[in-house]
């Protein structure tokens, strides 16, 4: 998400993963086989896991739902606190500006 890998990059073995974070074999296997449903990862038999291309649309839209719940957590904090909607939008425009 963060671009820090590039497209085709070698990927640990889920073994090495495994010993380096100190968990199962079965949590690395489960994990890789959960990114490459989603398509962030790709398996070739005998030769590993890489990073998969990810197009700019698809990427965009997973960064878009991050956003939106934090978005989300955002303003049900704000509902706890009775804050309206106007300081809500006031707070998220400076915070905006300054970064």
């Amino acid at each position: 998400m963060r671009g820090e890998l590039t497209e085709g990059e070698a990927l640990p073995s889920i073994r090495t993963l495994a010993k380096e974070l100190q968990i199962s074999v079965i949590t690395s296997k489960r994990a890789y086989d959960e990114l490459e449903n989603e398509g962030y990862i790709v398996t070739v038999g005998g030769k590993g896991s890489f990073v998969a291309a990810q197009s700019k649309e698809m990427l965009k839209e997973v960064r878009l739902k991050i956003v939106e719940e934090k978005l989300a957590d955002a303003v049900n904090a704000a509902k706890m606190a009775e804050i309206s909607l106007q300081e809500l939008n006031q707070m998220l425009e400076l915070l905006y500006e300054e970064v």
